[in-house]
């Protein structure tokens, strides 16, 4: 299965790949292989050139500081980028432009675009996500961090939990119920706010594999401007629903890739250690092949209808199963072919706390630990795997509640 691209956007892809020849570093072969200085410098100064050269939110219109592109240019942009083994981006971004930004442009006032939009794009503004909260993860609904209105501002109290990148970022939007006396989706609003301020507390989690990438936040008589909500007070549901639907289609091209890189580390891994022969491993890493290939046909399927302007919502649940139970079966073989070995933790560590390492990164003990204790987490958030077979039982195969 292929993707019908347009003749017009094989120029695009050269274009691109003009780009990244003329911009990247001599010899470069993936982000995987710099080291952590290397990385801390490159990082920052790969963003800055992704902005100058209107890269750096390609959906965003032209107006408003972004690429414009047409759909099928950004899937060429992701999958050009995925294999080059360069980021899109800084870890927040996401939060920043694909959430935030996405959500003002269609939203958002026109004062609030232009005071926002621009800091965003500059990253003198750098966004986190405050909606789990300690009882409220799954039911977002449930969340019970309260807003009120005093003097004019209103005073958020409550704690949220599980923010990602929080102690990267300066602004944090809130989902903050307004309205105890009415049903617990309509009482939500949503606030965006600015951390660095005296009822702000950020407080690190240091996760087994070693990252601090999450944090509690906890509100404390924290100001909160009025004129800083988006969809008005008591529309913060249907504003948290809009933004968990801003997927990025053509990230579904571009993780197959980053998964196979992954599968190819790890069958060097098997091979240097003497293990491709063993039948059980290499019954496994047929399975892992099979699955690579098998999201890689889910994801231009996905990527395919959302091209035609078509949407199905049994998609992101299949997809969602299958590289999170993958990352678990891919992680515990890496252990198993370390054996021993496994237990001591030599080399460089994952850098992020999602999905695989990156692409070319070292085969470290310590890359595989990381990834191994990584994707445990990946059967959890962004909907836990019972969730999601839930979902598809429910809404796909119409089994009852």
């Amino acid at each position: 299965m292929q993707i019908a691209y347009p003749a017009e956007s094989e120029d695009y892809r050269q274009r691109i790949r003009r780009f990244l020849e003329a911009h990247l570093p001599a010899g470069w072969s993936g982000i995987g292989t710099l080291s952590d200085d290397e990385y801390a410098e490159f990082l920052p100064s790969w963003r800055v050139t992704l902005y100058e050269n209107d890269l750096l939110a390609p959906a965003w219109p032209r107006e408003h500081g972004g690429g414009g592109l047409s759909p099928i240019e950004r899937v060429v942009l992701a999958e050009e980028f995925a294999r080059a083994g360069v980021p899109t981006g800084t870890p927040n971004d996401e939060f920043s432009i694909d959430m935030v930004g996405s959500l003002l442009l269609d939203y958002g006032t026109e004062e609030q675009k232009a005071y926002f939009l621009p800091r965003i794009l500059s990253g003198e503004h750098v966004w986190c996500q405050g909606f789990s909260e300690p009882g409220a993860g799954s039911d977002l609904a449930a969340v019970q961090t309260r807003a009120e209105l005093r003097d004019g501002n209103y005073v958020l109290n409550g704690q949220k939990i599980w923010t990602s990148d929080g102690m990267a970022a300066n602004h944090i939007f809130v989902l903050a119920r307004t309205d105890r006396d009415v049903r617990k989706h309509k009482g939500l609003t949503f606030f965006l706010v600015p951390i660095e301020q005296a009822g702000v507390e950020l407080r690190p989690i240091k996760m087994m594999s070693g990252h601090q990438d999450f944090c509690e936040t906890f509100f404390t008589d924290a100001q909160a401007d009025p004129a800083h909500i988006i969809g008005g007070v008591g529309g913060g549901w249907s504003m948290a629903m809009a933004l968990l639907g801003y997927e990025r289609g053509e990230t579904a091209v571009a993780l197959p890739l980053r998964y196979q890189y992954d599968l190819d580390r790890l069958i060097d891994l098997a091979r240097s250690r003497g293990k491709l022969d063993d039948p059980d491993i290499r019954r496994r890493l047929a399975w892992c092949q099979t699955q690579v290939q098998t999201m890689r046909m889910l994801g231009l399927r996905s990527v395919s209808q959302w091209l035609a302007g078509q949407s199905d919502e049994a998609q992101a649940s299949i997809f969602k199963v299958c590289w999170s139970e993958y990352q678990v079966a891919e992680g515990a073989l890496a252990m198993d072919i370390l054996g021993e070995e496994g237990m001591i933790t030599r080399g460089r560590r994952p850098r992020m706390p999602y999905y695989c390492d990156e692409p070319q990164a070292p085969n470290s003990t310590a890359s595989w630990q990381g990834n191994h204790m990584i994707a445990q987490g990946g059967v959890i958030y962004a909907g836990t795997t019972e969730i999601q077979y839930n979902i598809l039982a429910e809404r796909v195969l119409g089994l009852p509640r």
